[in-house]
């Protein structure tokens, strides 16, 4: 069987995003147009489906991951912030996004919570992972 581990992120991401934004109905909240991912970053994302794909992004960190918290994924999304004349720093991402996310992942019982450890991939959500892991590497033929 053909797990997440076995084909590349980035192809099973966009077809994790597609699927999510179709069959699954997630809906980016009202503020998501105009929010900045992070404090390192200086502009909203300019890609239209970016929420999406930031879910989809989330449901395979867990996967490959959990059980893993909101701290934890704050850390994974952050980045260096330009400080003018200081050196760089490393600052977390939004929290709020990862919430909102986890959220909507629960709602459809793709996560579950893990009391004091943070969220774990439920039996749907790996269900959804493999399988479409199996479907990208039959589409590219490629496998790590």
């Amino acid at each position: 069987m053909t797990t997440a581990y076995d084909v590349p992120a980035e192809p099973l991401i966009k077809r994790l995003a597609e699927k999510l934004k179709n069959e699954y109905k997630i809906k980016p909240p009202e503020w998501a147009k105009w929010v900045k991912t992070g404090a390192h970053k200086e502009r909203p994302p300019e890609n239209p489906d970016w929420w999406y794909v930031r879910v989809a992004s989330i449901l395979r960190k867990i996967y490959l991951r959990g059980p893993i918290g909101v701290s934890r994924l704050r850390n994974l999304y952050g980045g260096r912030r330009d400080r003018r004349v200081k050196p760089y720093r490393h600052v977390k991402g939004s929290g709020s996004i990862i919430r909102k996310a986890l959220q909507q992942l629960e709602e459809l019982e793709l996560v579950e919570k893990v009391e004091g450890k943070g969220r774990r991939i439920a039996p749907k959500g790996q269900s959804l992972v493999d399988n479409t892991a199996h479907e990208v590497a039959k589409e590219t033929g490629s496998f790590i």
